[in-house]
């Protein structure tokens, strides 16, 4: 406000000339806003009802944690993640709505989805076409994929569906499909499974298929979002035949050129790039696929990069950011991994907040714990749609403030040793509220995890040389945690109760309701004995309860009964909440549980295996110290 009196003010300062000018904006600002909002809400209404727009028998109402790191937090994220849902497309763009469910009651015959120029040509826009393409397993992926892409404004889009159930599902959702005739599983696939490569082929026979069409093709992998419109940036580079992403974790620029290809030491990732139709990409997209064909254990990744880096320089001329590539013709850019972030990029380094840029996209990659951990690692990033009854459950939500000392976030050395005492501080208290969690049927909020050592499948020292890895910094959840583990349907006879959980970012998704943040309990430990520190369910003037430290099991159960309505309970604290359970029975089960939620950290150099253990037990084992195996029959998990 204060910088709207300022500029007012200079107005009125200001000679009467400039005076009417800027009246004149104005008048013409509010008009325009009249206008575009009148226009708005006089199209037609939302293709889907906004209680079930992302519904469908395969979305997973899987769980989450929430992260103080500012780029997982930053204002465009926020206006990305709003609900509801998305209305059509309005018709200004020239193609067929999205999101306009059909008006028809009877599928269309399977035939009419056939890939073909003409059904391309029905969605392309100045002559380019995006993609991506899945099977069923992913149709929430989709849908966040498409859903970002909307937002944007961006129409000229296509799903290549793997299974006849996917065409069903998208066709009655109103967004544009084809089927790819691959007859895939709709269930999901495990990466480097022989679907999966199954599925890097199909890729490859798509690509060629389109490319002789005609169009500009911007072909994307499904577990990526878009955050800023790319096809500009794109458009900037026109002598291009391919712009690729890479795994690219050390900065070549610092502003949002291309990266420089001569410092591009790592692979190119295929899971954003794009395509022109010009002879030398359609040639490398035939040679890629039967390449692929030939031979089904080559990862399609690889192939690309063999043929890609079979003839590589020199750049196209003294001044261009493009390099000759595969057959001397081809000219290659490489976009840069700053803007366009890998999963590294963006949810370990934030390296495009650290060089001030505007990221363009954010791709999974560098992840942990398969198809679960890359829904999780979104969702932290508020990118992920999730229908409405993911963020108000019932029995509601359980949260707390996690307390961590200064000597073990900031003092000392980066170390194995000082990396594993801080993680096993927090697990501590996770342990705790994970227990609290299952005791009163509530889902636990996991807190913003810090670590002072990034995870990788190789001997680091601790961070990458040359990345803007900072430390300590907030990891995903998946460094640390089995985020499939603990989302997987255990059996309640051997595992005890299930125990729900969310992302770190949850209370700060524009799409959590009102009415869950008006539902709030803080709970304040406190030492019983001093003051009105008792056993009660009687809460302060300011709705706050005091509850004893070292509560048990039954008092936990009885005093928080009470509040059962209440949509979200926050303790002030973890430590010393919880006394233990009372029903040995229970308690194993609940061991047996939360034993397998922890994971690995990988990798110490010179050892092998390299790997460490965490152990959600650790402090019940006298002398426990952060050593990697030291023979293979030591090499399992801590139970």
């Amino acid at each position: 406000m204060g910088g709207w009196r300022n500029w007012y003010q200079e107005v009125v300062n200001s000679k009467p000339l400039f005076l009417t000018i800027y009246t004149t904006v104005i008048v013409g600002i509010v008009v325009s806003s009249f206008y575009v909002f009148s226009a708005v809400y006089s199209s037609s209404s939302p293709s889907t009802d906004s209680s079930n727009w992302l519904s469908s028998p395969s979305l997973s109402i899987a769980d989450s944690s929430n992260t103080n790191q500012a780029p997982n937090i930053s204002q465009h994220t926020m206006t990305m993640g709003t609900m509801p849902p998305p209305a059509s497309q309005p018709p200004s763009t020239g193609l067929k709505p999205i999101w306009e469910v059909p008006k028809t009651k009877k599928m269309p015959p399977l035939k009419t989805f056939q890939l073909s120029k003409e059904l391309v040509e029905q969605r392309v826009k100045d002559n380019v076409i995006i993609m991506t393409f899945g099977n069923f397993a992913f149709m929430d992926f989709i849908l966040t994929w498409v859903k970002h892409l909307t937002d944007l404004g961006i129409s000229n889009l296509l799903i290549g569906a793997m299974d006849t159930k996917l065409v069903e599902a998208l066709y009655w959702k109103g967004v544009p499909v084809f089927d790819m005739g691959s007859h895939l599983s709709t269930l999901d696939v495990g990466w480097g499974s022989p679907t999966f490569h199954k599925m890097g082929r199909e890729k490859a026979i798509l690509i060629d298929s389109v490319l002789p069409f005609g169009y500009e093709l911007l072909m994307c992998d499904t577990d990526m979002v878009w955050l800023k419109n790319p096809l500009p940036y794109l458009a900037r580079y026109p002598d291009a035949d391919i712009l690729t992403s890479s795994d690219q974790v050390v900065p070549t620029v610092v502003d949002d050129r291309l990266d420089m290809w001569q410092q591009v030491g790592a692979s190119y990732n295929v899971g954003i790039f794009h395509w022109r139709p010009t002879d030398s990409a359609k040639k490398l997209a035939k040679e890629w696929k039967e390449m692929l064909l030939a031979d089904d254990k080559i990862w399609d990744q690889t192939g690309f990069n063999d043929l890609i880096r079979r003839q590589l320089g020199p750049s196209v001329d003294g001044d261009s950011e493009l390099a000759y590539a595969y057959d001397g013709n081809l000219k290659l850019g490489v976009l840069p991994a700053s803007i366009f972030c890998s999963g590294h990029t963006y949810f370990v380094q934030a390296m495009y907040q650290q060089l001030r840029l505007e990221p363009y996209a954010v791709h999974t990659t560098f992840q942990y714990a398969g198809t679960e951990g890359k829904r999780h690692r979104l969702r932290e990033g508020m990118f992920f749609y999730d229908p409405p009854e993911y963020y108000d459950v019932p029995g509601g939500f359980l949260s707390f403030k996690p307390s961590i000392p200064k000597s073990l976030l900031l003092d000392g050395e980066h170390t194995v040793e000082s990396h594993f005492s801080l993680i096993n501080y927090q697990i501590k208290q996770i342990r705790t509220a994970l227990a609290i969690a299952s005791l009163l049927n509530r889902t636990l909020i996991m807190p913003p995890l810090w670590c002072r050592l990034d995870r990788l499948w190789f001997p680091h020292p601790g961070v990458l040389v040359g990345s803007l890895t900072n430390q300590p910094f907030i990891c995903p959840l998946d460094h640390v945690f089995e985020v499939n583990i603990m989302l997987k349907e255990l059996a309640p006879e051997e595992f005890g109760h299930g125990i729900r959980i969310r992302e770190y970012s949850f209370f700060e998704n524009p799409s959590m309701p009102q009415q869950v943040k008006d539902s709030w309990l803080e709970v304040q430990l406190c030492q019983e004995g001093t003051g009105d520190c008792h056993a009660s369910s009687n809460t302060t003037q300011l709705g706050v309860l005091k509850f004893p430290k070292h509560s048990s099991e039954e008092t936990l159960k009885t005093v928080f009964s009470s509040f059962k309505d209440v949509k979200v309970i926050q303790f002030s604290s973890m430590q010393d909440a919880f006394q233990g359970f009372t029903d040995k029975t229970i308690e194993e089960k609940f061991k047996r549980r939360v034993k397998q939620y922890v994971g690995i950290w990988c990798c110490v150099d010179n050892h092998t295996p390299g790997h460490i253990y965490y152990d959600i037990y650790w402090d019940e084992k006298p002398g426990w110290k952060p050593l990697p195996p030291q023979t293979a029959k030591d090499d399992h998990p801590p139970w």
